[in-house]
């Protein structure tokens, strides 16, 4: 009788378990924003050149990064390897590119030039202080060896990305 009592009392305090998955939800707004500054110009001082440095007639693209959180995001500003649209080429193309700071809208930010790391066409820069950096960045291609470029419209992009640390 005893046992049974014991069986009863087990039965009676196992319930059954009920579960629910409560999920927990946010939204984060990012403190770095960019914004294209200037479109670039490619101008063609060479039949076999295009660039966008003003003394051969281009114009240099300035991407502006905007932070509100200091020390919190690397900038990084990749200069094109290859055009997004252009007339068909049938030869190598050769790139070359750099990126720098041009303007910043507090003094503190003055070593971000001098602390930029640079590999392949990438340049980054550590965002240490809260405010606007503008870059510029030049990008020049050439075409074969003295080859011309065939005529038409010829686009490239700068890849500008903020990347939270």
């Amino acid at each position: 009788m005893k046992n049974l009592l014991i069986a009863v009392a087990l039965l009676a305090s196992a319930t059954s378990v009920l579960a629910a998955d409560t999920p927990i939800v946010g939204n984060v707004q990012t403190r770095c924003l960019i914004t294209t500054d200037t479109n670039g110009v490619f101008g063609n001082p060479l039949p076999s050149k295009l660039s966008t440095a003003s003394a051969d007639g281009g114009v240099v693209p300035v991407v502006r990064y905007d932070v509100t959180l200091a020390n919190a995001y690397l900038a990084k500003v990749t200069t094109p390897t290859a055009f997004s649209a252009s007339p068909s080429l049938t030869d190598s193309v050769k790139w070359t590119g750099s990126t720098a700071v041009s303007k910043t809208s507090d003094s503190a930010m003055s070593g971000y030039e001098a602390a930029k790391v640079t590999y392949g066409s990438t340049t980054q820069f550590d965002l240490t202080k809260a405010g606007s950096t503008w870059f510029s960045s030049t990008a020049t291609a050439v075409y074969g060896v003295s080859k011309s470029f065939p005529g038409g419209s010829y686009t490239a992009i700068v890849l500008a990305e903020c990347i939270a640390k």
